[in-house]
C-alpha cells in the first residue's frame, strides 16, 4: 500500500526548477518452482526507491534514490536539479513546450487485493502438474512455477498532480522435455515467459494451468514422434501465442518513435520505419488493426498512467493497415513533432522513463478458427514461440515454434516438429489474409522486455486473434 509517509515528505521538498516530479516504486516478486518433483528455494525480491525529475529552462535532470526521508528526496531533487540546469544550454528540445501532468487519480489490478494462495498451497499445486506430466520413461525434465509481482506507485508534482497505481501480476508456467533416440522436444504452457497477467487466482484458469501437466506432457510426446515440419511455400495459420511474438518484434519495436529517431541504434538497433511514412505508408492488408490499448484491465501492462504522468487512452497505431501513430511518449512527441501514445514507461524506480510498447494488440476480425482452416488448402498451423531472430532494423526476420499441423485440404493433419517461418517486416503483414474473430482472441504477456542504456526489463501485453497470412516461407529445423 501507499505509505503516506512518502507523501508527507514530498510535501516539504523545494527546488529552483520550473517543474519537478517524485516517482517512487515499491515492488515485491515472488518466485515458487517444482523441478522434476523437487521444490526448488523460494526467490523474494524486494525493492523500493524513487526518481526525481526536473525541468530548469529548456533543459532535464534526473536523480534516483533508495532513501526515502525527507532529506534523501530533497538530495535527489538538488542533484536533478542541478543537472536540468546545466543541461538546458545544450538541451535537444525545450523541455518548457512539452505538457505537464494535470490528472490526479488512482489505477488498481483486477482483484489487486484479493487473497492469494500461501506458499505450501502454491506448491502443493505446482507439485500436482509436475507429477502429473510424468506420462511414461521419454520424459526427463519437468518444471512447473508460480511468478508473483506486486507493486504500488504513487506519482507526486510540484503542481499538485497526485497518481496512485497498484498492480498484482501472476505467471503461471509449466514445461515438459521429452527425450528418446538422440532428439529432445519441449513444450510449454504459453511458451517461455508468455502467461503474464494482471490479476489473482482466474490467472490459472484463463491459461489452463490446472490439468496442464498431463496435456503440455502428451504434446511434448506427440512432437516426439512426429516427422519434421517441410519446407517451402504455404498458408501459414499463427495461433495466438505466437502472434505475441510476431507483434512484439516486427510492429512493437520498430515503432517505437525513440528506436525511429535513433536512440537505440548502438544498442538493440534501429527500425526500418522513418517519421515520414505515418499517415500514408502501408503497413499490411486492409485486415490489419492495431491498437495500443491500456484498459484491457487483465493484460500485462494495462495502467492509467505512465511514468511520465500522461493519461492513457487506447489508440490506433495502423488501421486498415494503414500506419497512423507511433509508440513515443510526451518526450519523444515533442522532439519528432508527431501525435503519439502514453508509453513513456520505466522499469523499475532507478530508471528514467523511455518510449515502451505496452499493450499491443491484434484488433479481432470476422473469421471463426473454423472457417479460417476450411479455406487453407495447402498451410501449416504454428503456436508458441521458441527461437527468434530479427534484424537490427525490424525487418528481416525468422521464428522457430514449438508445435506445428499441416493443413490439407482445408483439414488439420499430422503433427510436426521444429516448424519455422521467415520473412521481411514490411511485407509479412501485407500477406495477412485471414483475422480471427473475437472467439480466437487469447491475451498473453511477458515480464522479459530489454531495452534501452541503462538496460530496462519490462512488462508488455498482447493480445491477438489467429491470424492467416499467405504464401509464407515455412522449413523445418535441424
Amino acid at each position: 500500500m501507499i505509505d503516506e509517509r512518502w507523501a508527507s515528505a514530498a510535501q516539504a521538498l523545494r527546488s529552483g526548477a520550473d517543474f519537478w516530479s517524485l516517482r517512487v516504486v515499491d515492488e515485491q516478486i515472488d518466485d515458487h518452482e517444482v523441478r522434476n518433483d523437487v521444490v526448488q528455494p523460494l526467490r523474494t525480491v524486494h525493492e523500493r526507491g524513487a526518481m526525481l525529475t526536473a525541468w530548469a529552462g529548456a533543459g532535464a535532470g534526473y536523480a534516483a534514490t533508495a532513501d526515502l526521508s525527507a532529506a534523501g528526496l530533497q538530495r535527489a531533487l538538488d542533484i536533478a536539479t542541478a543537472r536540468a540546469q546545466a543541461s538546458a544550454a545544450y538541451s535537444l528540445i525545450d523541455h518548457r513546450q512539452i505538457a505537464r501532468p494535470s490528472g490526479s487519480g488512482r489505477y488498481a489490478s483486477p482483484n489487486a487485493d484479493a487473497p492469494l494462495l500461501a506458499r505450501r498451497e502454491w506448491l502443493e499445486r505446482l507439485s500436482h502438474e509436475c507429477a502429473a506430466a510424468k506420462l511414461d520413461e521419454r520424459i526427463v525434465e519437468r518444471v512447473a512455477s508460480m511468478h508473483i509481482a506486486q507493486a504500488d506507485q504513487l506519482y507526486l508534482t510540484s503542481d499538485g498532480v497526485r497518481i496512485e497505481q497498484r498492480f498484482r501480476f501472476l505467471m503461471p508456467q509449466l514445461s515438459v522435455a521429452a527425450h528418446a533416440n538422440g532428439d529432445t522436444q519441449v513444450r510449454t504452457l504459453g511458451g517461455n515467459y508468455g502467461t503474464l497477467a494482471q490479476g489473482g487466482l482466474e490467472i490459472l484458469a484463463r491459461y489452463g494451468f490446472e490439468g496442464s501437466g498431463a496435456r503440455v506432457a502428451d504434446e511434448a510426446l506427440q512432437l516426439l514422434a512426429a516427422p519434421n515440419c517441410p519446407s517451402g511455400k504455404r498458408d501459414l495459420l499463427l495461433m495466438p501465442d505466437q502472434m505475441m511474438l510476431q507483434i512484439h518484434e516486427s510492429i512493437g519495436h520498430p515503432l517505437e518513435l525513440d528506436r525511429i529517431l535513433g536512440d537505440e541504434r548502438n544498442f538493440a538497433g534501429w527500425s526500418f520505419v522513418k517519421p515520414e511514412m505515418f499517415g500514408s505508408y502501408q503497413y499490411g492488408s486492409e485486415l490489419l488493426n492495431v491498437t495500443f490499448d491500456p484498459t484491457l484491465r487483465e493484460e500485462a501492462a494495462t495502467y492509467a498512467w505512465d511514468d511520465d504522468g500522461s493519461e492513457a487512452t487506447k489508440q490506433y497505431l495502423i488501421r486498415d493497415g494503414v500506419l497512423e501513430r507511433p509508440l513515443g511518449g510526451a518526450l519523444s512527441q515533442q522532439r519528432a513533432g508527431l501525435a503519439g501514445v502514453a508509453n513513456s514507461r520505466a522499469s523499475n524506480w532507478n530508471r528514467p522513463p523511455i518510449d515502451r510498447m505496452a499493450n499491443l494488440n491484434v484488433e479481432p476480425g470476422s473469421q471463426t478458427l473454423d472457417a479460417m482452416i476450411a479455406n487453407i488448402e495447402h498451410g501449416i498451423l504454428m503456436s508458441t514461440n521458441t527461437s527468434w531472430s530479427i534484424d537490427d532494423h525490424r525487418n528481416k526476420f525468422q521464428f522457430g515454434c514449438e508445435y506445428g499441423r499441416l493443413i490439407e485440404n482445408g483439414k488439420l493433419t499430422q503433427v510436426v516438429k521444429r516448424p519455422n517461418y521467415r520473412g521481411i517486416s514490411a511485407s509479412f503483414w501485407r500477406s495477412l489474409s485471414a483475422v480471427g474473430d473475437a472467439g480466437t482472441r487469447e491475451v498473453f504477456g511477458t515480464p522479459m522486455c530489454g531495452k534501452g542504456e541503462p538496460a530496462q526489463i519490462i512488462r508488455v501485453g498482447h493480445a491477438s486473434p489467429a491470424c492467416v497470412f499467405s504464401n509464407v516461407d515455412v522449413f523445418g529445423g535441424a
